[in-house]
């Protein structure tokens, strides 16, 4: 068995601790047939932490995640929060997370399994077969830039403004993740600014454009405006294989592209941050489906999502390619045998709750893992 690894799991709010439950169950099945080996250390994060210690997230768990191979993390934030004001509402343990890691690229694929085409909203034709991946800067762009606020003008009237921003360094990191995921790809980046409009956005494309000139010329570089792609994402998105971008598209045009499959539940994603001298990065794992306060409680939430996150981590932080592949054919099997939870129902398939979703999954393992 391979050295034994740390895994922080922060289930949060919401259908959080309701999927990373059957994720637990898939990491347990891992070390039962003896795949691999996991140290495991559960925290509290959100709404859970707040109502427990009284902050989104504390300084002792900001410790364990920094220590620990990878995080693992579940969904924060709901109704009973709303009011607690901007600097103490639960999402800010995700961003203090990817802040103070060094989480600065968001990978957020978007595949369109086949036994899910007619979930998307779009036609067959238009999504079978699709596998993008969108890279999104996480750690800068105006979601931290500075100054930012509100204030009130002589006038008595009040004004809010806050500042995008972006170093070369910031880019050129971003970038990079980027074309080194699409050479093992189709060899395709499409780097998504507003250059018409904003200096930043014009700043982002020479950047990109001049990393491209100086290291990445075996891979095609094309430029295209924010809107535009949001257009072509519904238009014809098989045109795209790896999208680069900033915070606030990337949070935008992911979202987009999550529908174009059918469902945000089925959806993983990476976060990453920079990789030391031994190779070894920090790097949180979450679904981006959110904590669905709604359905909370209900035993119905997808964790498709939370596993196949799982499944990335295996994949980016422990090299463990071929585990991660038998996470996901398992859940391929399970799509091509009928089942679905709620979000993805269609014609002659049959609805299962959050369990028996991940008690398929279980059985499913063991088939693949046998072959």
């Amino acid at each position: 068995m391979a050295e034994k690894k740390t895994l922080l799991i922060l289930p949060g709010d919401g259908i959080g601790p309701e999927v990373m439950r059957e994720t637990r169950r898939v990491i347990e099945w891992m070390g039962k047939r003896g795949r691999a080996s996991f140290e495991i250390t559960e925290d509290l994060v959100g709404g859970a932490s707040i109502d427990a210690r009284g902050v989104p997230i504390t300084e002792e768990t900001l410790a364990k995640a920094r220590s620990a191979d990878a995080v693992l993390f579940g969904a924060v934030g709901g109704p009973k929060w709303e009011k607690l004001g901007f600097h103490n509402r639960p999402e800010i343990a995700i961003l203090r997370l990817r802040k103070e890691l060094g989480l600065f690229a968001n990978l957020r694929p978007a595949i369109v399994w086949e036994p899910l085409v007619g979930a998307s909203t779009l036609k067959p034709d238009v999504v079978r077969g699709l596998n993008l991946v969108i890279v999104r800067e996480s750690t800068g762009g105006i979601y931290f830039g500075e100054p930012r606020g509100i204030e009130t003008l002589p006038s008595g009237e009040k004004r809010a403004f806050d500042t995008e921003s972006y170093t070369t360094s910031e880019i050129e990191r971003v970038g990079r993740v980027a074309f080194d995921l699409a050479r093992k790809r189709q060899r395709r980046v499409c780097s998504v600014e507003k250059a018409n409009v904003m200096q930043s956005g014009l700043f982002w494309r020479e950047t990109i454009s001049s990393l491209h000139e100086r290291e990445f010329t075996d891979v095609e570089l094309r430029h295209m405006y924010a809107d535009n792609c949001a257009m072509q994402l519904v238009r014809n998105p098989q045109q795209f294989d790896v999208i680069v971008t900033s915070n606030i598209f990337g949070d935008l045009l992911s979202d987009l592209a999550s529908m174009l499959t059918g469902s945000l539940g089925m959806l993983p994603s990476a976060t990453l941050g920079q990789a030391d001298a031994s190779g070894r990065r920090p790097a949180l794992y979450e679904p981006i489906h959110g904590s669905a306060p709604d359905i909370a409680g209900k035993g119905v939430a997808n964790p498709l999502a939370q596993i196949l996150s799982f499944a990335m981590l295996l994949r980016y932080s422990l090299n463990m390619d071929r585990d991660a592949g038998i996470i996901e054919s398992a859940c391929l099997n399970v799509l091509a045998s009928g089942l679905r939870t709620a979000d993805i129902m269609s014609p002659g398939t049959a609805k299962v709750g959050t369990s028996v979703m991940g008690e398929a999954i279980l059985r499913e393992l063991e088939k693949v893992a046998a072959q």
